[in-house]
């Protein structure tokens, strides 16, 4: 039995609960954040959309290192401007993801700092943990989003959250 297809399942119901959380965001609280060494909405944001992006990393590549390739978020100033980055780097994700086989998801994948190693794992893992991450700033976001009161729709059920 092929991964390829639960992955790509999973990948199309998280996708949709992200565009949800993603399309709550207004315009005019991207620069918001809970505390000053948090995140801003803008960073968190586009944050969660640049991770399906490591799909095709994770398929493309055999490793990152981080002080040879710092990162340069996409510069959103718009909801709409979010979304379409989003839906850019999804489409490309799910793209490598349907042309992948099994026995792409088996080779080692390095995650680096110079030369501090942080994780070897298999490109399969990367592509969950790139899942996990999506669901977990997400749930930063959610909660970004609380404390603005705005209403929030439910991620795995049809309660939209009121506080």
């Amino acid at each position: 039995m092929s991964l390829i297809p639960a992955l790509l399942k999973e990948m199309d119901a998280e996708a949709d609960i992200t565009r949800k959380m993603l399309s709550c965001i207004p315009d005019d609280k991207f620069d918001w954040k809970p505390h000053e060494k948090s995140m801003t909405i803008r960073r968190l944001a586009t944050h969660i959309a640049e991770l399906p992006g490591w799909i095709t990393m994770a398929l493309t590549t055999d490793g990152l290192d981080f002080a040879d390739n710092p990162n340069k978020p996409e510069v959103v100033n718009s909801t709409a401007a979010l979304l379409d980055y989003f839906e850019r780097t999804l489409a490309d994700g799910r793209a490598h993801l349907e042309k992948a086989t099994d026995k792409d998801l088996e080779p080692e994948w390095t995650l680096r700092n110079g030369d501090t190693i942080l994780s070897v794992t298999s490109t399969g893992e990367v592509i969950r943990m790139a899942f996990s991450q999506i669901v977990h700033h997400r749930a930063q976001l959610e909660v970004f989003l609380h404390l603005l009161d705005i209403p929030i729709p439910g991620s795995y059920g049809p309660i939209t959250h009121e506080f």
